[in-house]
């Protein structure tokens, strides 16, 4: 019986390190955001931009109109739209980055200013979220920024990192969805951002 556990956990473990060597061997091949630029004549990023498709796990980052660089990212645990608190779901909409915490417990976390005006209304019509709730995410939104995160949409939801488990998670030659609705990627790659990006970069994000 012991044997058997031992073998089939050796198993697993042989299994599991195969995986991890394809992932990483696949990602060797993926350039540097340096790299990318230089490949596009860009020396200098401008009117930068970021657009996620959640349902392809991936984000395009752009220098005016110009696809620069995509990336492989990892969405909420749940697939559809967010739409409440806690549904584990990947808004869908246009945002801007409002903060930016640089020791988060996933690496580094680029804040967005969800939920917008238009995730508020539509709160708001299916009685999620109270009439001043409804004024109060309007109001922050236009004179504060980031938007409290104690909202019945929820909030807090942004970029970032997979912290310790980076290695792992991002050398996996399939995607795992597991954020609480926020948007994540390897630490290497959040901190390639974090150089190109500042509050107020805007962020599509798509189905």
């Amino acid at each position: 019986m012991i044997k058997k556990i031992l073998l089939s956990t050796a198993g697993v473990l042989v299994g599991l390190a195969i995986m991890l060597l394809l992932g990483t061997f696949l990602n060797s091949g993926k350039p540097a955001l340096n790299e990318a630029l230089a490949a596009k004549g860009i020396r200098t990023p401008e009117n930068v931009s970021l657009v996620v498709y959640s349902s392809r796990n991936v984000m395009e980052l752009y220098s005016d109109t110009t696809k620069v660089k995509e990336y492989r990212v990892f969405t909420g645990g749940n697939p559809n739209p967010k739409r409440s608190a806690n549904d584990r779901g990947t808004p869908v909409g246009t945002y801007s980055i409002c903060s930016i915490d640089t020791q988060h417990t996933f690496h580094r976390f680029l804040r967005l200013n969800f939920p917008n005006p238009e995730d508020a209304e539509t709160a708001y019509r299916h009685g999620i979220i109270s009439k001043k709730e409804f004024e109060d995410i309007k109001y922050q939104y236009f004179y504060e920024g980031c938007i409290s995160p104690k909202t019945g949409i929820g909030g807090n939801i942004g970029l970032h990192g997979t912290g310790s488990l980076n290695f792992l998670l991002n050398n996996l030659p399939f995607v795992f969805n597991w954020t609480d609705g926020s948007i994540a990627m390897s630490d290497e790659e959040i901190d390639e951002l974090f150089i190109i990006v500042r509050k107020g970069t805007k962020v599509v994000i798509k189905p």
